[in-house]
């Protein structure tokens, strides 16, 4: 690796602080302004289901890459490129979940605010993190990331 490069994947913010306070703005918009836009019943039966699905997709590739040992917070020092469990089917599953939780509550919240800031959260979250974890882990793993990269889809 570079010397010159840090040791991390140098993200604009934390991951979770990207998505919650997207949520939170949201979430306070439809508090002052409402802008409700499916069925009561729609909305809590379709945030539920994302929210239960969350965690599906989300504990176990929390406990597969604690299993490998290496670090969940992009801040930090990647030891070990993880395929493992659901990361055999996307490189970003916390990622995914934290999208369909955040689609969750919005939709628990009947909260349109929240469903239209979300394509600038994924915006943020590809440009400002996922991009700059790609080019850490291509920069300190080379082709082992490469040929991951190459077989698993970035989303699903």
């Amino acid at each position: 690796m570079n010397e010159a490069a840090p040791d991390h994947a140098n993200v604009v913010a934390p991951p979770p602080l990207i998505y919650a306070g997207a949520l939170a703005a949201g979430l306070l918009l439809q508090r002052f302004v409402p802008l409700p836009f499916l069925p009561r019943r729609v909305a809590r039966v379709a945030g539920m289901c994302l929210i239960v699905l969350n965690f599906l997709i989300g504990v176990p590739a929390v406990i597969t890459m604690r299993r490998a040992r290496t670090r969940l917070d992009p801040r930090h020092p990647t030891t070990a490129i993880v395929t493992a469990g659901p990361y055999r089917y996307t490189r970003n599953p916390i990622y995914l979940s934290f999208a369909m939780l955040y689609t969750g509550v919005a939709f628990l919240a009947n909260s349109l605010w929240a469903v239209l800031l979300l394509p600038a959260v994924l915006m943020v979250m590809s440009r400002g993190v996922i991009a700059r974890e790609e080019q850490y882990l291509e920069r300190k793993f080379g082709a082992i990331y490469l040929q991951y990269k190459a077989q698993v889809r970035r989303w699903l």
